[in-house]
Order: C-alpha cells, then structure tokens, then sequence
C-alpha cells in the first residue's frame, strides 16, 4: 500500500479537478456596454427636454386661451367700458409675462437639447474607433462640435441649403411661433394702456404694430447670442475635418 501510494503522490498525471476560474471579461464588451448605457442615458433625458419643451409651450396656450375666454365674459358685462379695459390690461400683463418667462425656458431647453446631441455624437465616435466598418451604416453625426450636431438634428448648414433654408427653419421652430404670439399680444396689450390714457386711434394702432416688431427683434437677438455664446464654449473633443461632410 505504500508503494502505491508513492507512486501515486510522484506521478505527474494531471489532478481530476479542473480549475475552475472565470475568464477574464473582455475589455471591447465593457466599453461597449458602458457607451451604450450612457447613450440611453442621454436620449432619455433628451426626450424629457423635448416634453418639457411641448408642455410649457401648452400651458402658455391654455393661459392665453383662458384669458380671451375671460376678456370675452367681462366684454359681454362691461360692454367694453373702464372696466373692461382694466381687466384687460391686468390679464394680458399676465399672458405676456407667462410667454416670456415660457420663451426663456424653451431657449434653455433648446441649448440644453444641443449638449445631449453634441454628447451622443462623441459616443458615436468611439463605436467607430471601436468598429470603423460601421461607418457607412451611421446617418448621424460623429462628431461633437456644431457641424455634427446640425447633422445629428438634420438641420440646413452651408453644406445642406442655403439661408434661406436656414431662415425658415428658425421660423418654424417652436420658439418663433411663440414669440410671434407674444408679441402680437403686447402689442395689443401697449395698444390698451395707450387708449387708456387718452390716446388717439392713430397712436393706439402705431403703439399695437410697433411693439411686436420691437419685441421680436430684441427677443431674437438675445436668443441668438445666448445660443452662440454656448456654442462658442461648447467642448469639441472631435471636431468635423475642414471638408463638410457629405449629405447621407
């Protein structure tokens, strides 16, 4: 019994029990599922920017709905006497403070969309260091400065339509719509206080078409540099080449 034990212990036969370790874990597949986890990320916050956006612009309209709702009534009571003409300057003043602090938030909400796309654009990039053959596949921006973003957002670039098309892209937006109704509610608004005080017809109707050219015109220009200033701070860690991009 001993020899056999011996010549159990010296023999170099391998032991009847695997190792049983786990291998390590690739390094490819954990990057790529942390890129894609912080990709769902940012398109759901994106989206939450989008329903922000939607809701505020609806609840602007239902104040300005009720409001008409209530200048109806008080015109119908008042026959369009002091009183209706107080009420109604006390209730637009409301509507076009609701449309302005509405129209500040969208302009936030716009510039906060354009960070979580130029985001998405820079973890597009890294799937393309990661498989460069996927690049034909890809419809999207790849890059995270403007260039790729207006790609990313399908917007007209010197590449893709002229200013034209860039003028009427901006007027259709939200933030234009709103600022149109805005103004043409100050301006009847202004058009109130002057008949209020003694005014003539003639300066009640130049004071009412006046201010909504006025107001979008300052709105539009502050909302131009507030999107142009984060633009230019905006981090390109991959900026587009020189060459514009083709249209895909």
């Amino acid at each position: 019994m001993a020899l056999a034990y011996d010549d159990r212990v010296m023999t170099n036969e391998p032991s009847a029990q695997q190792d049983t370790r786990p291998n390590p874990p690739d390094a490819s597949a954990g990057r790529l599922q942390v890129l894609a986890t912080e990709h769902w990320s940012l398109l759901a916050t994106r989206s939450l920017t989008y329903m922000e956006s939607f809701t505020r612009a609806s609840m602007f309209l239902t104040v300005l709905t009720g409001a008409v709702v209530a200048l109806a009534l008080f015109a119908q009571v008042d026959h369009f006497h002091e009183t209706f003409v107080v009420a109604a300057i006390l209730i637009l003043s409301v509507v076009v403070f609701v449309g302005l602090v509405t129209m500040g938030r969208i302009g936030a909400l716009n510039i906060e969309n354009v960070h979580w796309v130029a985001g998405m654009n820079r973890l597009r990039h890294a799937y393309l260091e990661m498989y460069p053959d996927l690049e034909p596949y890809f419809i999207a921006g790849t890059h995270d400065d403007m260039r790729g973003v207006m790609l990313t957002m399908d917007l007209p670039t010197e590449a893709r339509g002229g200013l034209l098309s860039r003028v009427t892209a901006g007027l259709t937006s939200l933030p234009a719509m709103l600022s149109i109704i805005v103004g043409v509610v100050a301006g009847v608004l202004g058009a109130l206080v002057a008949g209020f005080f003694g005014a003539p017809t003639l300066v009640a109707i130049a004071v009412a078409a006046t201010i909504p050219l006025v107001m979008n015109t300052v709105l539009a220009f502050m909302g131009t540099r507030a999107f142009f200033a984060y633009v230019g701070r905006m981090p390109a860690r991959f900026p587009s080449p020189s060459k514009p991009p083709a249209t895909r």
